[in-house]
């Protein structure tokens, strides 16, 4: 008896790898990555060892295939500012900053055709034809100059954004380029990884941020600030709360001195991303009530078209459209489009 069952063990044993041998279809079709190299491997005559196995099963897929899944999911504050390790990418690399985008169409219901300072030389003397139609667009990039400066932490940026105002539609003034705005800055930025009502406080940016027309009077307009820039992020939303605070220049030379009662002394920035759309609502106010009670509210919507390049509709109301218009009152309404968000 115990012989014959010996011998029926044996016998099952024997026929086991036939019943299961692994073939390239059977591992083709393996739909668990750990599952499947295991079967090559096996073929292949290569047993893994066990602890290879383990290792596999608790760290999850690939990473090739973990910065696909994130990728999927969209940008993140993380991944725009480099904040965790995974997301480093080097020093003097162009990366996205404010929205690249490009308005064919942008129509004001008040154009500014006499900018005026607050002082007498920067008033212009007489009202120039502006139509109310015309062309908009903004460049704008960051690079890391340093990492890790406090440990593990701490990096410098570089940020410029360039916006611009284009009369194309103006065939009698042949085109001109009615206003456009510099603004380098550097900024240092921390990653906090805190929770905060409900959401993640990512990061804290300190910045310098210098902005003008680079003209001459009547037209001259410039400011220089020092700011504090909270990133906020939950689900499919991010939140940039960033009060200034504007340097002091020489009375004989401000020509727009009352800046901050009329752009604001801070802005908050909600950014919602969801299946490639794109909403952000920007706030900017004087932080002054009675007659200086002032500031601008605008929305941007991005939406698909092909690949990266997506529909861009903007709408702005208040002061300070642009910087000529830091003083000047009105609603703009722009249509194009852009190939880069804030997320």
């Amino acid at each position: 008896m115990r012989l014959t069952t010996l011998c029926l063990s044996g016998s099952l044993v024997l026929a086991l790898p036939a019943f299961g041998a692994d073939t390239l279809e059977s591992c083709i079709t393996e739909k668990n990555d750990t599952r499947r190299l295991a079967c090559y491997d096996r073929i292949a005559g290569r047993a893994p060892r066990a602890s290879d196995a383990v290792s596999m099963e608790q760290s999850g897929p690939p990473a090739h295939l973990r910065v696909t899944a994130r990728e999927s999911r969209g940008s993140t504050l993380s991944e725009r500012w480099e904040l965790a390790a995974d997301d480093k990418r080097g020093l003097f690399l162009f990366r996205p900053y404010k929205p690249v985008y490009l308005l064919p169409l942008r129509w004001s219901d008040n154009p500014n055709e006499q900018p005026r300072g607050y002082t007498a030389r920067s008033t212009a003397d007489e009202a120039s034809p502006v139509k109310q139609i015309e062309a908009k667009f903004q460049l704008s990039f960051k690079t890391k100059l340093l990492e890790n400066v406090l440990g593990d932490n701490g990096d410098l940026w570089f940020g410029y954004t360039q916006q611009s105002n284009w009369q194309l539609y103006s065939k009698g003034e042949s085109s001109p380029f009615r206003e456009t705005v510099f603004e380098p800055e550097f900024m240092g930025v921390l990653r906090t990884n805190i929770d905060v009502l409900g959401m993640k406080w990512r990061f804290l940016n300190i910045g310098v941020n210098h902005q003008s027309n680079g003209r001459s009077d009547p037209y001259s307009r410039s400011w220089n600030r020092i700011y504090a820039q909270f990133g906020l992020e939950g689900k499919d939303f991010a939140l940039l709360v960033k009060p200034w605070y504007r340097i002091p220049e020489k009375a004989s030379t401000d020509d727009n001195r009352d800046i901050l009662d009329y752009m604001g002394r801070g802005e908050v920035l909600g950014i919602w991303k969801r299946d490639g759309h794109v909403l952000s609502l920007t706030l900017r106010h004087s932080l002054r009530l009675g007659e200086v009670s002032r500031g601008s509210a605008a929305i941007d919507w991005a939406f698909p078209l092909q690949g990266f390049l997506k529909g861009h509709m903007q709408l702005f109301t208040g002061y300070g459209e642009s910087l000529i218009d830091y003083n000047h009152r009105q609603t703009v309404f722009g249509l194009g489009i852009s190939l880069a968000q804030w997320l």
